[in-house]
């Protein structure tokens, strides 16, 4: 629980890339006591919807490791598929990551992110989104190396922060206590040139005002900048130059 970070400070993050040997791009990122693994598979490939489209695609897939958290949990495969809180994170990590990035320049290729939760505290979709664009990044990184595509489609970086209140002061980066107690609860999603992708807000204890709504958002916004700077510096040259 936050005892020595204030309002706007976000808990420590570290990044590790080339996590794994085999996917394109992989990412080990921590953001305070939650970690989370993204992997990326380049696939020549495109969902049926978009055979002869002159597109490609991007999806990911989220799960959570069964000692993520203090008690062992189920593994969704052996519950035969995966629970409503898994479909709505993961859907949201792909949409998040399809704001970003021209379909038409990957034309043909598939893109996946596998999202797992290895330990949770709170905010394990916004780490996953954070984690999942570097992956992201690296995969189109070694497809224009193998000449797959002529150019980056990635337009901007893309980054997620939870806010809350908690004890009537608005918070950014909740850890699962601060999360389990906030009387708001907020999930943002936003571009590095601050354009909104998603928001998810909700009163859980109570009902909020507009002005703690744009409190929250201002909150959001400042720890999302500090997020893209981080992953800015992550990639490579090729890729930052084609978005400044």
């Amino acid at each position: 629980m936050r005892t020595q970070r204030a309002p706007h400070e976000l808990r420590p993050i570290t990044i590790t890339r080339n996590y794994t040997k085999y996917a394109e791009g992989s990412v080990l990122i921590a953001m305070g006591e939650t970690i989370v693994l993204c992997n990326a598979t380049v696939q020549k490939t495109v969902p049926r919807f978009l055979i002869g489209k002159d597109s490609g695609w991007v999806t990911a897939e989220y799960s959570m490791l069964p000692r993520a958290t203090d008690v062992r949990n189920r593994r969704e495969s052996q519950q035969g598929r995966p629970s409503g809180r898994t479909m709505e994170i993961q859907r949201l990590i792909g949409r998040s990551l399809r704001s970003i990035i021209d379909l038409h320049a990957m034309s043909g290729y598939t893109i996946t992110i596998d999202c797992d939760v290895l330990q949770a505290d709170g905010g394990t979709r916004c780490a996953s989104v954070n984690g999942a664009f570097i992956a992201l990044a690296d995969a189109v990184d070694s497809m224009l190396a193998a000449g797959m595509i002529g150019e980056s489609p990635l337009r901007s970086t893309v980054a997620a922060i939870s806010v809350g209140i908690f004890n009537n002061w608005p918070l950014a980066d909740l850890d699962y206590l601060e999360d389990s107690q906030a009387m708001v609860d907020m999930n943002v999603v936003a571009t590095g040139k601050g354009e909104f992708v998603e928001i998810q807000g909700t009163g859980e204890s109570r009902p909020f005002s507009r002005k703690d709504h744009d409190i929250l958002l201002e909150l959001a916004l400042d720890g999302i900048g500090q997020i893209s700077a981080l992953q800015f510096e992550q990639l490579s040259a090729q890729i930052r130059q084609h978005l400044e």
